[in-house]
């Protein structure tokens, strides 16, 4: 299977249509419909649907467009680190992380990298656990942020000296924008927007205990953003980290803490025995330097 035909599928694939993926390749109608079919052959499976207007992907064909994604991304990183001068320090370093105020330890270190070593390059993902480490896992992440509680195991980490504090996000003329600290009685009577990651592992199911499966959750979202924009207009309040969104004065949003719950302490992992390029181990070291002043 040649990364060349790969190409090829995830053409047809984004186009839905051969004439016009042929187009962007640069190759015959003809050309294009044999590499596909051989392609077919080659693994045993129908990929596409072939409508007289339009191609679509079978069952088969969405996992194979997943796994051929994945394979070209990683053949793009590998070129990109050795297409480079020896003389010359320079690459892409892939960061992944959840929604934290702790990405700026990491933009500072970048910028301060950047500073000697302005030809390395960044490549950052957002996403929750789950989403970071399966990158991470396939090699198309170097480096992953994450919010604990998370398993380590399988990874080199460093413990950053920072924490994230959970709370409420709601408008400035709800009730509860009176209120100091947010109480789990308080979650009870309104419509919750909260993260999958927190439905599935978090610190707050234990700060909620058993009241937790009578919250009222009627949206769940993956970033904050868009989160935010539903509570701008009303539709419940959205649980989340502070610092994420802005709560300003010229903001109809603000921020109250859950009291006495308990932070999440953040986490810089990489994969076990992974060989660090030169701008990777640059990187890892420059963000060594930034945490160690905070270290008691």
């Amino acid at each position: 299977m040649e990364i060349r035909v790969l190409k090829y599928f995830l053409a047809v694939a984004r186009e839905q249509n051969i004439t016009n993926a042929a187009e962007v390749l640069h190759i015959t109608q003809p050309t294009l419909s044999r590499q596909l079919k051989e392609l077919e052959d080659e693994i045993g499976k129908t990929l596409f649907i072939r409508g007289k207007r339009k191609i679509t992907l079978t069952e088969d064909g969405r996992l194979f467009r997943k796994r051929a994604e994945e394979i070209v991304e990683l053949v793009n990183k590998t070129e990109s680190e050795f297409s480079n001068s020896t003389n010359e320090i320079s690459g892409e370093i892939a960061i992944g992380g959840g929604e934290t105020n702790g990405m700026r330890l990491i933009a500072r270190t970048i910028k301060k990298l950047n500073i000697n070593y302005p030809h390395i390059h960044y490549s950052l993902f957002s996403g929750n656990a789950d989403d970071v480490t399966e990158k991470l896992d396939k090699g198309l992440l170097d480096f992953g942020l994450l919010i604990e509680p998370v398993d380590v195991t399988k990874y080199e980490y460093l413990q950053l000296p920072f924490s994230d504090t959970w709370g409420l996000l709601m408008r400035k003329d709800n009730p509860l924008a009176k209120k100091k600290f947010i109480e789990p009685d308080d979650l009870l009577d309104i419509p919750i927007i909260c993260s999958r990651q927190i439905i599935e592992k978090s610190n707050l199911t234990n700060w909620l205990g058993n009241d937790f499966n009578k919250l009222n959750i009627i949206s769940t979202y993956n970033l904050i953003f868009n989160a935010s924009l539903m509570v701008d207009e009303g539709i419940g309040c959205a649980i989340t980290l502070d610092k994420l969104v802005n709560t300003g004065v010229d903001s109809n949003l603000c921020f109250r803490p859950l009291k006495d719950s308990k932070n999440s302490n953040l986490i810089f992992v990489w994969k076990k025995y992974q060989i660090f390029s030169k701008a990777q181990q640059l990187f890892l070291e420059e963000l060594q330097k930034e945490i160690t002043p905070h270290i008691n």
